[in-house]
Parts: structure tokens; C-alpha cells; sequence
């Protein structure tokens, strides 16, 4: 095992730095660093002010080694991204990993509540259906799941801000606090809405693992044995399912840290999620590069989680 652990380490070295090369390309030679100064700085800025922002940046060097060896941006840009120092904003200068210390305790208030809510939450439900599968109870909850998943998040987002927020003033429609004695009051709505908008999704797929499981060998066996059919969804089949499950959640965990892009931007929650957002609208490389690159190592590494939560759920699963 030890050897497979190693061997995916490599294989999701070599992706990383090739996101580092395809970052760069976007971002460096698609783009004239000219253009970049002028959207910081605006469009009358004096070219001599451009050529102090863009020397004070880094954006004055040649692009390619060949050109300029060690001070190229390429090898800064994999100096900086690999040591994890990402310079500062392209906009106000601020530091970005002071920014990014600053939204991961706002972004996991959201998303780890969500997703622990949501998970427990869709596996009760899909379990319920599946035990009533084939029957009006089944047909229903699928045809619920699916209508849940047809409705689009911004929906989910509005209709909830206008009902609960406003019409029933129950909660805050956005803003954020960080004294605990008051959070739950601004985070509870998001999660709401962000438990509300996946849980179609994940009671359908867990729905459609657990009616599966109840074909295999083993459940027809323990039904021989006298095993009740409650015993069986919740013990033989539950378990026996984790590997998809394990899948689902697994690679979720990772981009809790990231952050919800839209339920941060329209609560006015502030965290790396609605960084990402004020990147993009700010015209902010440097942060949106940074939160490109930080995506990419955490799906990375969420795919070598996943490989070896087989092995410690399944003793059926070897890894080589």
C-alpha cells in the first residue's frame, strides 16, 4: 500500500505542475501584462506608472527561462506557487495569504455544516425510499429528487431570501458576524438553501447505490437467514455501499476549504468563495491564479484520499 500511496503522490505531482504550466499560459501569455497594470490601475493610467506597478509586481521580467534565466516569470511563477508564496493582490496590493487566512474560517462555517447535514441528511432519506422501492413511496421520492434537482440554485436563493428572509424575518438575508453567539443567525439560511439545492441529487445517486446493493448475494442470504429488512438496509447494505458513498464525500471534503461561490456572494458571507468571485470581477490574477492553483492541489489530494479510504473500508479492496 505504502508503494500505491507513493506512486499516486508522483502521478498528482506531475498534475499539479502541469496546472502550474496551463495557469501560466493563461494567464501570462494570453494575456499583455500591460493589460493586467491598466485594469488595476485604470485605463488613463501614465505609462510610467504602469512600468512602477507592473516592476513592483513582477509582470516587467521576460516570460521564458531561455530569456531570463532564474528571474523569468515562469520560474517565479512555480517558485511562488510551490513554496506557497503568493505575492499580493494586482488591486489593493493587500497580501494574499493574509486574504486567504481571513475567508477559510468564514468558508468552512458554511460548508462544513452544510455538508454534514446534507450527507446525514440524504442518507436517511435515500435509505427510507430505497426500503419502499418499487412502491408509490419510491416513485415519489424519485420524482421529488428529480424535480428537486431540476431547480436551479439561484432560485433555491432568491425564493429563500424572499420567504424566509423577508416575509418571515426568521433570519438575516446576508451579512456576516464572526461572535459566535450571533453566526448561526447569518449562517443558518445559506445552509438552508445550499442543504436544499444538493439534496435532490444526493438522494437520487444514494438511492440508486442502496436499491443496487439490495440485489447483490449477500442480501438474498441474510433474507434466507431470517434477517428483518430493516437489519438489512441499515447494517448489510449501508455498509456494503460506503465505496461509492466514500466517493461522493471524499472528494467533497477537500473543496469545503474553497469555499461556495454562490451562496458567499449573495449572503455576503466573507470567504474564499466570494474572494474567488471579487477576483474575477476585479480583474485580480494574482488571487484568482492562487484559488485556481489551491482547487487543483485539493482535488489532487482528494483523489488520494478517496484511493486509500477503499482499502480501510473494504478489506476486499487491495491496493498495488
Amino acid at each position: 500500500m505504502l508503494t500505491y500511496v507513493v506512486r499516486r503522490l508522483l502521478h498528482g505531482c506531475v498534475v499539479v505542475l502541469g496546472v502550474l504550466l496551463f495557469l501560466f499560459l493563461l494567464f501570462f501569455t494570453l494575456t499583455d501584462p500591460d493589460d493586467i497594470a491598466r485594469r488595476a490601475l485604470g485605463e488613463k493610467a501614465l505609462p510610467a506608472v504602469i512600468a512602477q506597478w507592473k516592476a513592483n509586481h513582477g509582470y516587467d521580467r521576460p516570460l521564458w527561462p531561455w530569456r531570463g534565466g532564474r528571474d523569468s516569470m515562469l520560474v517565479e511563477h512555480y517558485r511562488r506557487m510551490l513554496t506557497f508564496d503568493f505575492g499580493r493582490s494586482d488591486t489593493d496590493d493587500a497580501p494574499i495569504v493574509d486574504r486567504l487566512r481571513h475567508g477559510v474560517g468564514p468558508s468552512l462555517a458554511l460548508t462544513v455544516p452544510m455538508f454534514v447535514i446534507g450527507l446525514l441528511l440524504s442518507i436517511v432519506l435515500a435509505l427510507f425510499v430505497a426500503f419502499f422501492r418499487e412502491t408509490y413511496i419510491d416513485r415519489m421520492g424519485v420524482l421529488l429528487a428529480v424535480l428537486a434537482m431540476s431547480l436551479s440554485v439561484l432560485l433555491y436563493i432568491i425564493g429563500a431570501q424572499y420567504v424566509i428572509g423577508k416575509l418571515l424575518r426568521w433570519f438575516p438575508i446576508s451579512g456576516f458576524d464572526a461572535d459566535p453567539r450571533v453566526a448561526w443567525r447569518f449562517l443558518a439560511l445559506p445552509v438552508l438553501v445550499g442543504v436544499a439545492a444538493s439534496l435532490g441529487g444526493d438522494v437520487r445517486f444514494y438511492r440508486t447505490v442502496f436499491v443496487e446493493e439490495t440485489g447483490r448475494d449477500y442480501v438474498r442470504t441474510a433474507r434466507a437467514k431470517g434477517c428483518g429488512e430493516g437489519r438489512i438496509m441499515w447494517v448489510h447494505v449501508l455498509r456494503n455501499a460506503m465505496i461509492p458513498i466514500l466517493t461522493h464525500v471524499v472528494l467533497a471534503v477537500p473543496f469545503l476549504f474553497t469555499g461556495s461561490l454562490l451562496l458567499e456572494s449573495f449572503f455576503g458571507i466573507p470567504g474564499l468563495g466570494s474572494l474567488t468571485v471579487d477576483a474575477i470581477n476585479g480583474n485580480d490574477f494574482s488571487t484568482l491564479r492562487t484559488m485556481v492553483y489551491l482547487g487543483s492541489l485539493l482535488f489532487v489530494g482528494g483523489q488520494i484520499l478517496t484511493d486509500i479510504s477503499y482499502a480501510l473500508v473494504d478489506p476486499r479492496v487491495r491496493l498495488s
